[in-house]
């Protein structure tokens, strides 16, 4: 059985990015930050896995820089 996708809210990427809300914000219009999930008029969250991804890929390309 395939692992269900968990959502995280907005301050809880913000915290685990250490990224502030604005900041998230500035990222998503751009296209650089993984898409929000729409819960509701003025609710969104985002699928956990991907700012994981998103997290280790900015980890990435610091290694490709240091070399």
């Amino acid at each position: 059985m395939s692992e269900v996708p968990t959502l995280m809210s907005l301050n809880e990427a913000a915290k685990a990015t250490s990224l502030s809300r604005t900041s998230i914000f500035k990222l998503r219009e751009r296209g650089d930050f993984p898409r929000a999930v729409p819960l509701g008029e003025k609710r969104v969250a985002f699928v956990r896995g991907e700012v994981a991804a998103w997290i280790e890929a900015r980890i990435a390309a610091r290694e490709l820089e240091s070399a």
